[in-house]
């Protein structure tokens, strides 16, 4: 039995997207030289790159949602090009410059295609704030200051009152600035790249896979209606790659929330002050997330909770005890817009590793995967999606033996329900530890 996605209906970022064009859902049996499941960031880009490389290849991508309803669509906005806190901290420098590049490419990619089929995403590249609250953030940014230098990237810090006068809030103590990160509307980004798929590329919505079987050399694949037979399958699945029986003790689900305001009104604006269009992310990193959107919204993002059912792990009452602790957060940094209410609240769900380590490659004959993006998922996936077909075709090159490089087999997991309560323990232990930093 396949646990589908069962996301909030409350997504901020999709909710503001115009109506899209009713589904085309899969409906009897297909056949394609590839099958690609998953319409996120990895899938959409595998696709593309497959259609490149095999022009002459019918290749079919199936999701269970529509696309940017998933969790490509709920992240904060955010296209980073550092390595993730976690592999920042890798004792191997040729790593840390590989995942650097590797990123970076991604984002060149990323706004190719913006630019291309002209994207109203809100791409910009404004950089990002790394911001403390207090002591503990401030021991933290300068344990990433001393990273930044021996990985020879670019940085500077801001003082409390220039990062107020950006901010609009004189919450935070200081910041480090980094200039390579780019800011975007992510449901925005991934419909208009699923809007604009190259002509050879069948895409298939609101059509779950529930099963796949290998019969006579070929991977069926099963949805309600339909089928599709091929003899190479793409898992662009994230966490939803346990549900086919693959990685199924390696991956823990994990939940983030957010919640922004309806866009200022001019009059707002002028109690705000700061400025428009920048993200900051805490220096402690169970801390809160926060961006003021090119339309005047501002974003809360904090709180993690495993959930080993994914949407169905969190009721109406959870996101509901949610958005109340987002609310005491952006009173804290705007008390003055307290007339302001928070709109939507909604939750994401991805997958982290116990060793932070991302899945790329083969997992059995014909069945290929990127899996496990550990929270970074808008470059990672791009990346990783568009390599994976180059490992699929056979087409060598030195970011595909980058990628190899960087990643290896995520950790086994120890069985429940001791896994349940050490994960709810470590989330439980990072808030009380990150408390000042909220």
């Amino acid at each position: 039995m396949v646990n589908l996605p069962n996301d909030d209906k409350s997504c901020g970022w999709y909710s503001v997207l115009p109506t899209p064009e009713p589904a085309k859902k899969l409906v009897g049996t297909q056949k394609a030289d590839y099958a690609i499941i998953g319409a996120g960031f990895a899938g959409l880009a595998a696709a593309r790159r497959l259609a490149e490389l095999k022009p002459e290849a019918r290749i079919i991508l199936v999701d269970a949602q529509r696309v940017a309803e998933g969790a490509s669509g709920r992240n904060s906005g955010f296209v980073i090009d550092l390595p993730h806190k976690f592999s920042l901290e890798h004792p191997d420098p040729e790593l840390k410059k590989k995942l650097l590049h590797l990123n970076r490419t991604a984002i060149s990619q990323l706004q190719g295609l913006v630019e291309q089929h002209n994207i109203d995403c809100q791409w910009s590249a404004v950089g990002k704030y790394q911001g403390a609250v207090g002591e503990r953030g401030e021991e933290h940014l300068s344990h990433f200051e001393h990273l930044m230098k021996n990985l020879g990237e670019p940085y500077h810090w801001v003082e409390k009152a220039e990062l107020s006068s950006v901010l609009g809030t004189n919450y935070y103590s200081r910041a480090i600035f980094t200039p390579g990160s780019y800011l975007m509307q992510p449901a925005a980004l991934v419909q208009g790249m699923g809007n604009n798929l190259p002509e050879n590329v069948e895409l298939f919505e609101e059509s779950p896979i529930t099963d796949i079987q290998k019969l006579n050399g070929n991977w069926v694949l099963t949805s309600n209606k339909g089928t599709v037979i091929t003899p190479k399958l793409l898992l662009g699945t994230s966490i939803f790659t346990r549900e086919f029986g693959y990685l199924k003790n390696r991956l823990l689900p994990v939940m983030t929330f957010a919640s922004w305001t309806r866009p200022l009104t001019d009059e707002e604006m002028k109690i705000y002050k700061g400025d428009l269009n920048w993200g900051l992310t805490p220096a402690d990193h169970a801390g809160t997330t926060l961006r003021m959107t090119a339309d005047r919204r501002i974003l809360i993002r904090n709180t993690y909770k495993h959930v080993p059912k994914y949407g169905k792990s969190i009721s109406d009452e959870t996101r509901q005890w949610v958005q109340t602790d987002h609310r005491k957060a952006f009173l804290a940094r705007y008390p003055e817009l307290a007339g302001v209410p928070l709109t939507h609240t909604w939750g994401g769900v991805y997958a982290i590793s116990r060793n932070f380590t991302n899945f790329f490659g083969e997992l059995e004959d014909g069945v290929y995967a990127s899996a496990c993006d550990n929270g970074v998922g808008a470059a990672w996936g791009t990346i990783s999606g568009t390599l994976l077909a180059d490992l699929v075709v056979g087409a060598d090159s030195q970011d595909l033996r980058d990628i190899q490089y960087v990643t290896d087999m995520p950790s086994l997991n120890p069985p429940e329900p001791f896994l349940g309560l050490g994960v709810k323990f470590r989330i439980n232990l990072a808030k009380w530890q990150s408390r000042s930093e909220l």
